[in-house]
């Protein structure tokens, strides 16, 4: 479990297709074989800390599921060590499970912020609210407003900096975590033959 609150941005060391090595100082820091890490969103079990590089086994369904697959060496990555009792909710609850890829369809640059719109993969929107939490990328954010599949978002400078969201480009891939709250009630429903 994470909070969506990115601690650092890391870098790829190597990406093959079993597993990712991403340097990561803080996030080693007290890393241990087993730990979760989220990697742009998806969370990823350590498998070996070497020094500030930590390893991680990366599954098929991971790669079909995820861009995972289109990182190099070089490219950097939002990371989160996963929430302990004692951490402080600053996002809000994120499982590091991605629902999918959107893509980036807008920037719309400001004076002290950015408004970002993202659209959606199918079957997604139902579970996305104006004013709602999303996670972008391992980012929680706040739905500014959302129409049909897309969706935009406010940046602040510091999510600008702190996050690989100030980098990313129009087109560009970006995983997609939506309230799992709102997953379950749909499957509670659909079982007792509720309608929505």
């Amino acid at each position: 479990m994470f909070t969506g609150i990115v601690e650092e941005l890391g870098e790829v060391v190597k990406a093959s297709e079993a597993f990712l090595a991403v340097r990561g100082p803080l996030v080693t820091s007290d890393a241990g074989l087993g730990d979760s890490i989220s990697v742009n969103g998806v969370c990823l079990t350590v498998v070996q800390v070497d020094g500030d590089v930590f390893t991680a086994d990366v599954m098929a369904e991971t790669y079909r599921r995820t861009a995972i697959g289109d990182l190099r060496e070089g490219d950097r990555v939002n990371l989160e060590r996963a929430a302990t009792l004692t951490t402080r909710l600053g996002g809000h609850l994120v499982q590091g499970h991605v629902d999918g890829v959107a893509h980036i369809v807008k920037r719309t640059p400001a004076a002290e912020w950015e408004e970002v719109t993202f659209r959606l993969p199918a079957g997604l929107a139902k579970y996305v609210v104006e004013k709602g939490s999303i996670t972008v990328d391992g980012t929680s954010l706040t739905v500014a407003w959302i129409e049909g599949d897309e969706f935009s978002v406010g940046l602040i400078p510091t999510t600008l900096e702190a996050t690989t969201l100030g980098r990313k480009q129009v087109g560009d891939p970006v995983h997609i975590e939506t309230d799992v709250v709102a997953k379950h009630v749909e499957k509670l429903l659909q079982s007792t033959g509720s309608q929505l």
